[in-house]
């Protein structure tokens, strides 16, 4: 197969040629082989998205006692449309069985196709052991958080065939520092999220071992110290990554310039967090935390009023726009921080448009922005996925 475009990190126009899964040659094309000599029009080529905070989509989420594995197929083929060819199904507070049942099922889809397995290089746990202070929690029942358990988490793992690479917790409960050592020496990233925690104690989470932010800035109580809160220590250790949600939503483009800057944006990732109620029409929905509205643009919110979100419902193709945006960073800067962030910081292969390479491509444009449609994002043309192209129809120029 081949796609043509400009490279999303030179601007150079190209010609890709894919052969089986992987990446054959890359063509660079010179004014003489371009319609016009120019290729200002031209679509932009990237590496497929890697998103490692996904909740569900369509109405159903992972975490879920009902999940089955044509579940998680549906909901990962529904993100092809947004250029994202790898998934973390993030898996989050519910009742231990639960948790078990969405576990198995993730791993055993996984299990069952070498290509999911794949498209699915790990799972996100986040939860059970967070606050259960209201505000910082969430929209996580209250009633199934709790400290860090190391015997449950030794059961939940078993339960994902070792598949969970990210666990999301809060360092303010005691042995909360030892629990953590002991996960980070199995080679789990370890993130702080929905936290309650004192600026000491995340001091000494990062000393035993976290590596990563959960969605800075949000999971957060509604008023914080001006000082001494759990923000500050976070966005000045160097040895976190930040993930951050910039839907719009989330985050006051303010807000994500300064996470930015104070992190740097090699080390911030861009995620979704998309809840499973993402993808449907404005209106009234029933999920198993709370009913929640979706508004005329796109804000997912508890039901019954305006202001308290109730969970993400944009891709993270509209991130990518929007940090450009609110950041001030450049398009290869914004891809990276959906592509090769997230890949080093688990240890994953980082997928690049060179010969050799897996065949997880995009080939999209840049929405332009407007009064109507602010977020828009990116608009993606085609999506490879190991070579196959699994959707849209690829431009060729005339």
């Amino acid at each position: 197969m081949e796609l043509f475009g400009r490279r999303y990190d030179t601007g150079q126009p190209v010609r890709v040629e894919t052969s089986g899964t992987r990446v054959a040659r890359v063509v660079p094309l010179d004014s003489e082989s371009l319609h016009d000599g120019r290729a200002d029009g031209w679509p932009w080529l990237a590496p497929g998205l890697l998103d490692i905070q996904v909740n569900g989509y369509g109405g159903q989420e992972f975490s879920s006692a009902d999940l089955t594995e044509e579940d998680v197929g549906s909901i990962l083929r529904a993100f092809e449309a947004f250029g994202v060819t790898r998934v973390l199904p993030t898996v989050t507070t519910e009742g231990h069985e639960v948790l078990k049942h969405a576990l198995r099922t993730i791993a055993s889809v996984c299990e069952g196709s070498p290509q999911w397995s794949r498209r699915i290089p790990g799972i996100h746990l986040e939860g059970p052991f967070i606050t259960a202070e209201d505000g910082a929690r969430g929209a996580h029942p209250k009633q199934h958080c709790h400290p860090p358990d190391w015997d449950e988490f030794q059961r939940l793992q078993e339960a994902a065939g070792g598949r969970i690479r990210i666990l999301t917790l809060s360092p303010e409960y005691d042995g909360s520092t030892a629990f953590l050592e002991r996960a980070a020496s199995t080679g789990v990233t370890v993130a702080i999220g929905h936290t309650s925690a004192r600026p000491e104690q995340v001091h000494a989470a990062v000393d035993a071992g976290a590596r990563l932010s959960t969605h800075l800035g949000n999971g957060s109580h509604p008023t914080i110290h001006r000082f001494r809160n759990y923000l500050w220590p976070q966005m000045a250790d160097d040895r976190l990554t930040a993930s951050i949600i910039v839907d719009g939503h989330h985050l006051p483009a303010d807000l994500v310039k300064v996470i930015v800057r104070a992190k740097t944006p090699e080390r911030c990732i861009l995620v979704s967090d998309l809840s499973g109620q993402a993808g449907q029409g404005p209106g009234t929905y029933t999920s198993p935390f709370s009913n929640v509205e979706i508004l005329p643009d796109g804000r997912l919110v508890v039901a019954g009023q305006r202001e308290l979100l109730g969970g993400a419902s944009l891709p993270l193709s509209v991130g990518v726009a929007n940090v450009m945006r609110f950041a001030g960073v450049d398009l290869k800067t914004a891809i990276g921080m959906a592509t090769h962030h997230p890949a080093r910081l688990l240890g994953l292969d980082v997928d690049t448009l060179e010969p050799g390479q897996p065949a997880n491509l995009i080939q999209f444009d840049l929405a332009p922005e407007t009064a109507e449609a602010p977020s828009e994002g990116i608009r993606v043309r085609a999506t490879l996925v190991d070579g196959e192209r699994v959707w849209g129809t690829p431009w060729r120029p005339d």
